[in-house]
Protein backbone atom coordinates (compact mmCIF):
# COMPACT_ATOMS: atom_id res chain seq x y z
CA UNK A 1 0.00 0.00 0.00
CA UNK A 2 2.64 2.39 0.80
CA UNK A 3 6.39 2.80 -0.96
CA UNK A 4 9.76 4.77 -0.09
CA UNK A 5 8.02 8.10 -0.99
CA UNK A 6 5.38 7.83 1.88
CA UNK A 7 8.23 6.70 4.18
CA UNK A 8 10.32 9.12 3.41
CA UNK A 9 7.06 11.80 3.80
CA UNK A 10 6.32 10.39 7.12
CA UNK A 11 9.73 10.73 8.61
CA UNK A 12 10.19 14.21 6.96
CA UNK A 13 6.68 16.08 8.64
CA UNK A 14 7.73 13.80 11.89
CA UNK A 15 11.01 16.02 12.11
CA UNK A 16 9.06 19.29 11.20
CA UNK A 17 7.08 18.58 14.44
CA UNK A 18 9.60 17.13 16.56
CA UNK A 19 12.86 18.46 15.50
CA UNK A 20 14.39 15.15 14.99
CA UNK A 21 13.50 12.29 12.52
CA UNK A 22 11.71 8.95 13.91
CA UNK A 23 13.45 5.82 14.30
CA UNK A 24 12.79 3.49 11.37
CA UNK A 25 11.41 1.04 13.41
CA UNK A 26 8.82 3.30 14.39
CA UNK A 27 7.70 4.91 10.93
CA UNK A 28 7.42 1.07 9.64
CA UNK A 29 4.96 0.43 12.98
CA UNK A 30 2.85 3.45 11.96
CA UNK A 31 2.30 2.17 8.45
CA UNK A 32 1.47 -0.71 9.19
CA UNK A 33 -1.19 0.52 11.65
CA UNK A 34 -2.38 2.24 8.98
CA UNK A 35 -2.22 -0.82 6.44
CA UNK A 36 -4.72 -2.81 9.77
CA UNK A 37 -7.19 0.12 9.90
CA UNK A 38 -7.96 0.71 5.77
CA UNK A 39 -8.36 -3.19 6.30
CA UNK A 40 -10.65 -3.73 9.44
CA UNK A 41 -12.39 -0.07 8.27
CA UNK A 42 -14.45 -1.73 5.73
CA UNK A 43 -16.19 -4.17 8.02
CA UNK A 44 -16.15 -2.31 11.01
CA UNK A 45 -16.57 1.29 10.38
CA UNK A 46 -13.59 2.66 12.29
CA UNK A 47 -13.24 6.28 11.05
CA UNK A 48 -14.69 8.39 8.46
CA UNK A 49 -11.81 8.59 6.33
CA UNK A 50 -11.08 6.23 4.19
CA UNK A 51 -8.10 7.77 1.89
CA UNK A 52 -4.99 6.07 2.91
CA UNK A 53 -2.58 9.11 2.64
CA UNK A 54 -5.23 11.38 4.40
CA UNK A 55 -5.12 8.89 7.34
CA UNK A 56 -0.90 9.57 7.59
CA UNK A 57 -2.08 13.43 7.68
CA UNK A 58 -5.40 13.53 10.32
CA UNK A 59 -4.80 10.96 11.98
CA UNK A 60 -0.89 9.85 12.37
CA UNK A 61 0.62 13.38 12.29
CA UNK A 62 -2.34 15.33 14.03
CA UNK A 63 -1.79 12.17 16.94
CA UNK A 64 2.30 13.43 16.76
CA UNK A 65 1.48 17.07 16.90
CA UNK A 66 1.16 16.63 20.74
CA UNK A 67 4.21 14.89 21.44
CA UNK A 68 6.44 17.99 22.51
CA UNK A 69 4.39 19.33 24.96
CA UNK A 70 3.66 14.96 27.14
CA UNK A 71 6.17 14.83 29.05
CA UNK A 72 4.94 11.62 31.30
CA UNK A 73 5.45 7.87 31.50
CA UNK A 74 1.72 6.61 31.59
CA UNK A 75 -0.82 8.10 29.52
CA UNK A 76 -4.41 6.95 29.62
CA UNK A 77 -6.14 7.91 25.79
CA UNK A 78 -10.20 8.31 27.02
CA UNK A 79 -12.19 7.53 24.15
CA UNK A 80 -9.33 6.04 22.15
CA UNK A 81 -11.73 5.10 19.11
CA UNK A 82 -9.16 3.74 16.73
CA UNK A 83 -6.54 4.18 18.75
CA UNK A 84 -5.71 8.08 18.38
CA UNK A 85 -4.33 9.50 19.25
CA UNK A 86 -3.00 7.49 21.80
CA UNK A 87 -1.57 4.15 19.69
CA UNK A 88 0.02 6.63 17.66
CA UNK A 89 2.13 7.92 20.88
CA UNK A 90 2.78 4.40 22.08
CA UNK A 91 4.52 3.55 18.98
CA UNK A 92 6.23 6.82 19.16
CA UNK A 93 6.92 6.44 22.87
CA UNK A 94 7.55 2.94 23.60
CA UNK A 95 8.39 3.58 27.04
CA UNK A 96 5.29 5.14 28.05
CA UNK A 97 2.45 3.01 29.51
CA UNK A 98 -0.32 3.52 27.18
CA UNK A 99 -3.96 2.76 28.60
CA UNK A 100 -6.46 3.31 25.13
CA UNK A 101 -9.90 3.17 26.89
CA UNK A 102 -13.26 3.17 24.62
CA UNK A 103 -16.66 1.91 25.38
CA UNK A 104 -17.53 0.20 22.19
CA UNK A 105 -16.45 -3.29 22.08
CA UNK A 106 -15.64 -3.76 18.42
CA UNK A 107 -12.72 -0.68 18.53
CA UNK A 108 -11.52 -2.43 20.70
CA UNK A 109 -11.57 -5.47 19.65
CA UNK A 110 -9.51 -3.71 16.52
CA UNK A 111 -7.02 -2.71 18.97
CA UNK A 112 -5.97 -6.02 20.48
CA UNK A 113 -6.37 -7.03 17.28
CA UNK A 114 -3.05 -4.18 16.52
CA UNK A 115 -1.39 -4.76 19.68
CA UNK A 116 -0.57 -8.69 18.38
CA UNK A 117 -0.04 -8.44 14.77
CA UNK A 118 2.57 -5.45 15.66
CA UNK A 119 3.56 -6.61 19.45
CA UNK A 120 3.05 -3.25 20.42
CA UNK A 121 3.51 -4.59 24.40
CA UNK A 122 3.08 -0.71 26.22
CA UNK A 123 -0.75 -0.50 25.14
CA UNK A 124 -3.56 -1.69 27.20
CA UNK A 125 -7.03 -1.76 25.21
CA UNK A 126 -9.76 -1.55 27.92
CA UNK A 127 -13.20 -1.38 26.77
CA UNK A 128 -14.85 0.88 29.63
CA UNK A 129 -16.46 4.29 29.81
CA UNK A 130 -14.54 6.93 31.26
CA UNK A 131 -17.03 8.07 34.02
CA UNK A 132 -16.56 4.65 35.40
CA UNK A 133 -13.12 3.71 35.09
CA UNK A 134 -11.32 3.01 38.27
CA UNK A 135 -7.62 1.84 37.52
CA UNK A 136 -5.12 0.65 40.01
CA UNK A 137 -2.72 3.17 39.05
CA UNK A 138 -3.68 6.43 38.27
CA UNK A 139 -2.44 7.94 35.06
CA UNK A 140 -0.19 11.05 35.29
CA UNK A 141 -2.35 12.81 31.54
CA UNK A 142 -5.28 11.97 30.89
CA UNK A 143 -5.68 12.62 26.74
CA UNK A 144 -8.98 12.76 24.65
CA UNK A 145 -9.66 14.13 21.52
CA UNK A 146 -13.01 12.41 21.19
CA UNK A 147 -14.78 14.69 23.25
CA UNK A 148 -17.03 17.77 22.06
CA UNK A 149 -16.38 20.28 24.85
CA UNK A 150 -13.78 20.87 27.49
CA UNK A 151 -16.58 20.84 30.24
CA UNK A 152 -17.43 16.99 29.57
CA UNK A 153 -14.12 16.10 29.16
CA UNK A 154 -13.17 17.54 32.70
CA UNK A 155 -16.39 16.06 34.37
CA UNK A 156 -15.98 12.43 33.30
CA UNK A 157 -12.35 12.52 34.13
CA UNK A 158 -12.47 14.67 37.66
CA UNK A 159 -12.40 11.06 39.78
CA UNK A 160 -8.98 10.25 37.85
CA UNK A 161 -7.34 13.21 38.98
CA UNK A 162 -7.19 13.31 42.90
CA UNK A 163 -3.16 12.72 42.73
CA UNK A 164 -2.71 15.79 40.00
CA UNK A 165 -3.17 14.36 36.44
CA UNK A 166 -3.19 16.59 33.95
CA UNK A 167 -6.09 16.92 31.15
CA UNK A 168 -5.33 17.11 27.22
CA UNK A 169 -7.77 17.82 25.43
CA UNK A 170 -6.76 18.10 21.68
CA UNK A 171 -9.43 20.57 19.60
CA UNK A 172 -9.69 22.51 16.09
CA UNK A 173 -9.99 26.24 16.52
CA UNK A 174 -9.00 27.71 19.68
CA UNK A 175 -12.10 26.91 22.33
CA UNK A 176 -12.09 30.08 23.87
CA UNK A 177 -16.03 29.56 24.66
CA UNK A 178 -15.49 26.77 25.90
CA UNK A 179 -12.79 27.36 28.39
CA UNK A 180 -15.11 30.17 29.55
CA UNK A 181 -17.77 27.28 30.44
CA UNK A 182 -15.68 25.14 32.82
CA UNK A 183 -16.56 24.79 36.25
CA UNK A 184 -14.79 26.59 38.87
CA UNK A 185 -12.39 23.90 39.83
CA UNK A 186 -10.89 23.20 36.32
CA UNK A 187 -7.94 25.41 35.73
CA UNK A 188 -6.28 25.75 32.20
CA UNK A 189 -2.75 25.92 32.34
CA UNK A 190 -1.69 26.62 28.79
CA UNK A 191 -3.40 26.16 25.03
CA UNK A 192 -0.52 25.52 22.69
CA UNK A 193 -1.53 25.64 18.38
CA UNK A 194 -0.05 22.43 17.34
CA UNK A 195 1.95 21.95 14.01
CA UNK A 196 0.68 19.28 11.45
CA UNK A 197 2.27 19.25 7.88
CA UNK A 198 -0.03 18.90 5.77
CA UNK A 199 -3.21 19.99 7.30
CA UNK A 200 -4.58 23.68 6.51
CA UNK A 201 -6.66 23.83 9.48
CA UNK A 202 -6.01 25.01 13.07
CA UNK A 203 -5.30 22.48 15.78
CA UNK A 204 -4.86 22.96 19.67
CA UNK A 205 -3.93 21.81 23.07
CA UNK A 206 -5.75 22.61 25.95
CA UNK A 207 -3.88 21.49 29.04
CA UNK A 208 -5.99 21.59 32.30
CA UNK A 209 -5.96 20.26 35.69
CA UNK A 210 -7.29 20.47 38.77
CA UNK A 211 -6.91 23.33 41.15
CA UNK A 212 -5.12 23.29 44.54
Amino acid sequence: MFDIKDEECLRSACGQILGAEPDEKAVGLLLAYVESLVHWNKAYNLTAIRDPQEMITRHLLDSIAVLPFLKTDSLLDAGTGAGLPGLILAIMCPEMQVTLLDSSGKKVRFLRHVKRQLCIDNIHPTEQRLESFKPDKLPRVIISRAFSSLAQFASASRHLMADGAMLFAMKGKNPESEIGSLEEWVQVRSVEKLLVPGLHEQRHLVMMSAKT
